[in-house]
């Protein structure tokens, strides 16, 4: 083969498997998020997808509606993080690409 077409295949193979990476590193996002007063903990995955809640026996002196408040912002929370994460492997992932692509367009 060429030395072009050996470049080309490399940067292909490299970029695939950059993106393998990626992809196995959202899959394992995984956040736990527990109350300030530590009633409860909530924990998702990178997509923000509820896996888990624990519950302390302090949440029976709880309201429904503070319960309930409780519940949304500490799952809120920990979904955020677990989005924070989420953004970060992806602009990592895209300034690598970036700058593969810069490189390969000098040779």
């Amino acid at each position: 083969m060429s030395a072009a077409m050996d470049a080309l295949e490399d940067r292909a193979r490299r970029q695939l498997d950059r993106m393998r990476e990626l992809n196995e590193q959202l899959a394992v996002i995984r956040v736990r998020e527990t109350s300030p007063d530590g009633q409860i903990t909530a924990e998702v995955d990178g997509l923000g997808t509820l896996l888990d809640l624990e519950f302390t026996h302090a949440i029976s002196k709880l309201s429904p509606k503070d319960f309930e408040t409780l519940l949304v912002a500490t799952a809120g929370m920990a979904a955020q993080r677990a989005f924070a994460r989420r953004a970060q492997l992806v602009e990592s992932f895209n300034e690598e690409a970036a700058d593969l692509i810069a490189s390969s367009q000098l040779h």
